[in-house]
């Protein structure tokens, strides 16, 4: 038996000491004090009925069921008049019941309250008489049914919590899927088209220019190892956080890639036979992560659409810092409408639920005088609104 049982059955042995003292030492009070004191003395079971809810009731029913069937005497040695008092004491019986309710299995609620029930009835129709009987029967049986039906709310009240705990772990790891899948894909689908492109170039200018086919492959292999180190990284993190590892135990990873990044990323799609023109306006400063972020994946994307499908050799990339938006905007002037303009392809998707994730805007379409625009608007925080001196 473990220490904390035992302190528990210690409190249960006192309760009955009380509740036997109560009835034994004072024999000519009415019994209403008994069934008062009674019910003060089940305080002594509050920590008791957590650990051991079943044996908590047998001692409330023993106890109550005592104070009832042993009746008050009068100074002249007669039993008191009243016994409607008395079964006060099976108030305590029907709060632990109503806690059996909230916290134990059905079956063993069921049982409780059918035990409790038959108890209570028994004794009542034993031990009252006329009025009485029907009095303290419709008081019981009140005192019963409110008991459970306040354990039931608390029982449904913390299922429910429990649920909707479960519904947002379950939606956190959908939206973590998702984010992930978007990563990869941005990623993978950008690298791929690169080294697709590049390895048809190789493969037509093998036998006439070698040193084009070199580059071609040299090219191929810095985006492919590129690609597999960002890989590597996002598998790294994943499995570090299934571990739950601190900051501190986590190896120092590359940051994310961000508006930074725009060039370099222009310098590896001129691999693939296309130029990309980077401007940028207004004041550059500081921006949220998660909004660099995106506004790097979007230029990722239509680049990767871009070299897919455009049929160009050149598109221009804008960058414009506004006082409450951060504009993007990627413009070519290749097949247009073909090239994936129906919007159904994951690219656009992923661009689409980035952009709304932020709050912003994002437009995608065949331009009028031929060619592909994809122009994307994001909302700046108050914070960074403001430009920053010195930059």
């Amino acid at each position: 038996m473990t220490r904390t049982k035992a302190a528990a059955w210690a409190w249960g042995a006192c309760y009955l000491l009380m509740v036997g003292l109560l009835v034994g030492a004072a024999p000519r009070a009415s019994g209403t004090v008994h069934g008062v004191g009674a019910l003060l003395a089940v305080s002594l079971l509050v920590g008791v009925v957590r650990r051991m809810p079943l044996p908590t009731l047998a001692m409330t029913l023993l106890a109550s069921t005592a104070v009832v069937v042993v009746p008050p005497r009068s100074v002249h040695g007669s039993p008191a008049a009243s016994y409607q008092g008395q079964f006060l004491s099976y108030l305590a019986v029907d709060l632990v019941v109503g806690f059996i309710v909230a916290t134990c299995a059905r079956r063993a609620s069921v049982a409780a309250v059918a035990v409790s029930f038959t108890v209570q009835f028994l004794v009542i129709g034993g031990f009252a008489q006329g009025d009485g009987l029907a009095v303290n029967g419709v008081i019981a049986l009140l005192a019963l049914a409110a008991s459970c039906m306040a354990g039931l709310l608390s029982r449904e009240r913390r299922e429910h919590a429990v649920a909707l705990r479960a519904q947002e772990v379950a939606e956190a790891v959908t939206a973590e899927r998702l984010r992930i899948a978007r990563e990869l894909h941005d990623m993978v689908a950008h690298s791929i088209g690169i080294i697709a492109i590049q390895a048809g170039v190789g493969s037509r200018v093998m036998q006439t220019q070698p040193a084009e086919a070199r580059e071609a492959l040299r090219a191929i292999e810095a985006t492919s190892r590129e690609t597999l180190s960002g890989l590597r990284r996002t598998l790294v993190s994943l499995r570090q956080a299934d571990r739950g590892s601190t900051a501190s135990e986590q190896s120092p990873l590359a940051p994310s890639p961000g508006l930074a990044d725009i060039e370099r990323l222009a310098a590896a799609t001129a691999g693939a036979e296309l130029r990309v023109d980077v401007s940028r306006t207004g004041e550059q400063r500081p921006v949220p992560a998660d909004i660099d972020l995106s506004a790097y994946r979007i230029v990722q994307e239509a680049l990767t659409n871009v070299v897919r499908h455009a049929g160009t050799e050149r598109c221009r990339v804008a960058i414009g810092y506004g006082e409450e938006e951060l504009f993007v905007e990627v413009v070519d002037d290749g097949r247009g409408a073909s090239g994936d303009g129906s919007g159904h392809g994951f690219g656009l998707i992923g661009m689409r639920e980035r952009v709304g994730l932020l709050g912003g805007h994002l437009s995608a379409g065949p331009r009028p005088e031929g060619g592909f625009r994809v122009a994307a608007r994001l909302p700046l925080p108050a914070s960074v609104g403001v430009p920053v001196e010195g930059r």
